[in-house]
């Protein structure tokens, strides 16, 4: 399989050297990237280096521009082939890029893999943002960014202040019949401690399935799913047809806070964005 796949990708490096893919209109001559990650993606156009990107996984959907540029698949699916084709210098991807050997094959092709390794947290946004800098030669960059961030999130607490600590449970919606809870170590919950709001499962860790006993228990006071997820239940109304979720507090007040997939969980530069979004959602506006 692996021989199979490397003729593959030697056939793209060749069709790619004959002038048959196509660069990008703006992309540096030096720089070739692939960025793998929405917030990755995210972060080097930020740092003004988008004209560098030649293609991104569907994941990265921010800022718009992103959207004319060639797919290489979704980030832990990637094809070798397809991200040979467009000829990159480096792929800057997150932790979660895969599958291993897409990654060796592309290795083995000369090209540079760079993985961005962050936890979901304020300081691993920081970490992210002067990891990606690094990795295209943009420190100076990363660091004002990473400054502009940090004066946001310092006045995430304060917005805080004196607001009730609501019960929130984090749905991971995947569709119809696989409707999960995001606890401790998931990016939602990380969001929802950054607001000093209360996770509603707590003895929960990562994504785990959703059962109604489960529900009804985390008597949550407001259910936080994504955009993505709930358009795949068919709506607020599908998502509270999921047992248990629509007998619970929450379900029953039909309190339920959607928010962008990429804003939410991402961890980038707009991390205070989006608490600041998550704060007006649970409270209203200050």
């Amino acid at each position: 399989m692996s021989a199979q796949l490397s003729r593959r990708a030697m056939l793209a490096l060749a069709l790619a050297g004959c002038g048959r893919s196509v660069k990008p209109e703006g992309a540096a001559a030096g720089r070739r990237l692939v960025t793998v990650g929405g917030p990755i993606s995210e972060i080097v156009a930020a740092l003004g280096a988008s004209g560098e990107i030649l293609g991104v996984d569907t994941s990265s959907t921010f800022p718009a521009s992103l959207a004319r540029l060639p797919k290489v698949g979704y980030q832990r699916t990637l094809s070798p082939e397809g991200i040979l084709a467009l000829r990159p210098t480096a792929v800057i991807a997150s932790q979660d890029a895969g599958p291993p050997a897409a990654l060796e094959q592309l290795r083995g092709a000369g090209v540079q893999v760079q993985i961005i390794q962050a936890e979901p947290s304020s300081a691993g946004a920081l970490a992210k943002i002067r990891g990606v800098a690094a990795a295209i030669g943009r420190a100076s960059q990363g660091e004002e960014l990473a400054s502009k961030l940090t004066r946001e999130l310092e006045a995430i607490p304060a917005l805080c202040a004196s607001k009730p600590r609501l019960r929130v449970l984090c749905v991971h919606a995947r569709g119809a019949g696989a409707v999960l809870v995001s606890g401790a170590g998931s990016a939602a919950e990380a969001m929802v401690r950054l607001v000093q709001a209360e996770p509603a499962a707590p003895e929960i860790r990562g994504n785990q399935p959703l059962t109604p006993e489960a529900a009804l228990a985390a008597k949550p006071d407001v259910l936080l799913t994504t955009t993505h997820g709930v358009e795949g239940l068919g709506g607020v109304d599908g998502l509270l047809k999921t047992p248990g979720l629509g007998e619970t507090p929450a379900g029953k007040a039909r309190r339920v806070i959607v928010m962008d997939d990429l804003l939410l969980l991402g961890f980038g530069p707009r991390t205070a964005e989006a608490a600041r979004g998550l704060l007006e959602a649970l409270h209203g506006r200050a």
